[in-house]
């Protein structure tokens, strides 16, 4: 009798994990949209074999955006499924040393998917903020260079971590890998004291074994693990820190692409989503996995794209701007979707989707429904995975906080200038020149030339507006209206110097 009722269990188990696809989420690190051959045939450069299997096997997204046009307030998107311009963080990043963005009460992917049995894991660039040990009466804010040696306890445990907002483990950065402090951190500790001196563009505390050009591999390595140990149904948050700089593509893959050091990095970070795909693969587990590939946002011009571009490769296809702007090269991003079971292959999608739609995603998988106050930006995409399309707004942000939203073709931007690093730089003399609005029609102009704002003055109202009660309403989905975190101002007046992150 026991013996029977132990295999019922079992059996039982086993049909629920049945039921939950496996997710892999796979975040580059500035990888533009025009990298991949596949999104970028005629004026891509570089060889990713394996995005472009990836694609062959599943579905290519190809109007997906990131919630930013930088990494941190991306990353917060993504795992909370609400704008990050509803926080503190009304423009720029966090630094390595910067106190926790999403809140201890706020619901994130990993812990609803938790509730719903999956095991969680992230291994990566967190870049969300932490409470880094401080040694007496020091307090760590916002700003990217923070710490100093002598401030830092650097054999205290880490609070409110990722294993503090839903991941049953965690191994990685704390921030960019051109962020102090440059050492791993597992789950609530640092895995070797950051005693030392180093410099990846920022210099501070380093971990004595710590080298920028490891950390790929050694991601890598730790996510293969992961899956061949993993018990079903798991989620896998994996946010690399490629190909951002510090551009430090291991030996194997130096020279490989034959173009510039940026496009070795690119291709050994898509060999990884490649170890990923045999790793699933092993495991016996691809079927029913959803895997995600995608970016934080653009391209960084610290790529060199100006001579990428000379040599025919543009890392933003045709789309105007690179990462921290707010025009489409800034935060229209890879996404390419695979889950054999449930995808047919060799499809593609043009409907207009976010990275914080990853939350309500999550919720369609489990059949559940999120609370009003969690996800209040996100959409499900299980829909466009089955060819439907749907009516959708998503808003833009870039780094010094300008915003634009975007409806059907239309493209509506509150700011004079790219709210970037491209030119018209915010502040500068032809930004003042130019009129205080944009708008596109990205149907016929991709890339964002011909500004028809005294043309359609109906729309820029109507945009507006709609821009207007998202803010207000604390949520850009149907629900009870919730509080954003901080004052929102949809008009940013120029910096006197847009400062790169």
């Amino acid at each position: 009798m026991k013996r029977m009722l132990l295999l019922l269990l079992t059996m039982s188990a086993s049909v629920v994990a049945a039921d939950k696809p496996n997710i892999v989420y796979i975040l580059c690190d500035d990888l533009g949209y025009g990298d991949l051959r596949c999104l970028n045939p005629q004026r891509g450069k570089i060889a990713t074999p394996h995005a472009d299997r990836l694609a062959a096997e599943g579905m290519i997204f190809t109007d997906a955006h990131s919630s930013s046009s930088v990494c941190t307030p991306t990353r917060y998107g993504i795992l909370t499924g609400r704008y990050n311009w509803r926080t503190r963080l009304q423009a720029s990043v966090l630094g390595g040393f910067s106190l926790p963005l999403i809140a201890a009460d706020r619901l994130t992917v990993p812990t609803f998917l938790k509730q719903h049995g999956y095991a969680t894991a992230c291994i990566g660039k967190w870049h969300l903020g932490m409470t880094m040990p401080a040694k007496p009466g020091v307090s760590y804010q916002d700003k990217i260079e923070d710490s100093s040696a002598e401030q830092f306890d650097v054999n205290g445990r880490i609070a409110d971590g990722p294993t503090a907002r839903g991941f049953d483990y965690y191994f990685g950065i704390s921030a960019s890998l051109d962020m102090t402090p440059f050492a791993y951190i597992e789950n609530d500790r640092f895995t070797q004291p950051p005693t030392a001196i180093k410099k990846w563009v920022r210099e501070g505390p380093a971990a004595p074994d710590f080298e920028a050009v490891d950390v790929l591999p050694t991601f890598t390595r730790k996510a293969v693990e992961y899956i061949g140990n993993a018990q079903q149904p798991f989620f896998l948050y994996l946010p690399l820190a490629s190909p951002h700089t510090p551009i430090v593509p291991s030996k194997p893959w130096q020279g490989k692409s034959g173009l510039s050091d940026y496009a070795d990095f690119v291709m050994e970070t898509d060999a990884t989503l490649g170890e990923v795909m045999k790793a699933l693969e092993k495991k016996g587990v691809a079927n029913n996995t959803l895997l995600i590939f995608t970016s934080d946002n653009g391209c960084s011009p610290a790529a060199n794209t100006k001579f990428l571009e000379e040599q025919g490769h543009f890392a933003s296809a045709h789309y105007r701007g690179y990462k921290a702007d707010i025009f489409d090269g800034g935060h229209r991003v890879p996404f390419i979707v695979r889950w054999p079971a449930k995808v047919k292959a060799g499809t593609g999608s043009d409907q207009l989707v976010c990275l914080t739609d990853l939350m309500a995603t999550c919720a369609g998988i489990v059949g559940a429904k999120l609370p009003d106050n969690a996800g209040e930006d996100s959409v499900s995409f299980l829909p466009a995975l089955r060819g439907k399309t749907w009516p959708r707004a998503v808003v833009h942000h870039s780094i010094n906080g300008s915003f634009a939203i975007r409806e059907g073709n239309w493209k509506l931007e509150l700011c004079a200038d790219s709210g970037g690093w491209s030119a018209p730089r915010p502040g500068s003399k032809e930004a003042h020149e130019l009129p205080p609005t944009q708008l596109y029609d990205m149907a016929n102009d991709p890339g964002e030339r011909a500004n028809v704002w005294k043309e359609q003055p109906d729309i820029v109202a109507r945009l507006t507006k709609l821009l207007e009660k998202y803010v207000a309403d604390g949520r850009s989905t149907p629900g009870q209206p919730q509080s954003n975190d901080a004052e929102v101002e949809l008009r940013k007046k120029p910096p006197a110097k847009a400062r790169r992150k």
